[in-house]
């Protein structure tokens, strides 16, 4: 079964680009510098260290591949059905399980370790 990887939109950002730290922290945001690798992933093109969405069908971006994710598994309604955790080199195996049941309309990837949301997976 295939499967659609897409990173977050840029638009709600756009309004912080650019901003001084201290503009920034007025709306309670706190800029990072990615200065590691892995570091700070960017949950919009889905590297590294972003502007255009990542959006790819059976292909899993290398930020994935290199952490440890918790996947989770949604029905249409949002709520969770069920939820793993998997080495990202394993991802594909988790994703075909969730979506063997016919009840999962997505899935949510998060970074399992430090980080937060990752992606949303959608069955193809």
């Amino acid at each position: 079964m295939g499967f659609r990887i897409t990173g977050l939109s840029a638009e709600p950002f756009r309004r912080l680009y650019g901003l001084s730290d201290r503009d920034l922290a007025i709306q309670g945001v706190k800029r990072y510098v990615a200065d590691r690798k892995p570091g700070f992933p960017d949950q919009i093109e889905m590297r590294n260290v972003a502007e255009n969405t990542y959006d790819r069908v059976d292909e899993v971006p290398e930020v994935m591949r290199v952490r440890l994710l918790s996947l989770r598994a949604y029905v249409a309604e949002g709520m969770m059905l069920d939820a793993d955790v998997v080495d990202g080199k394993e991802i594909e195996a988790v994703i075909s399980r969730c979506f063997e049941s016919s009840h999962v309309a997505y899935i949510h990837a998060h970074n399992a370790k430090r980080g937060c949301y990752s992606g949303r997976i959608d069955r193809v």
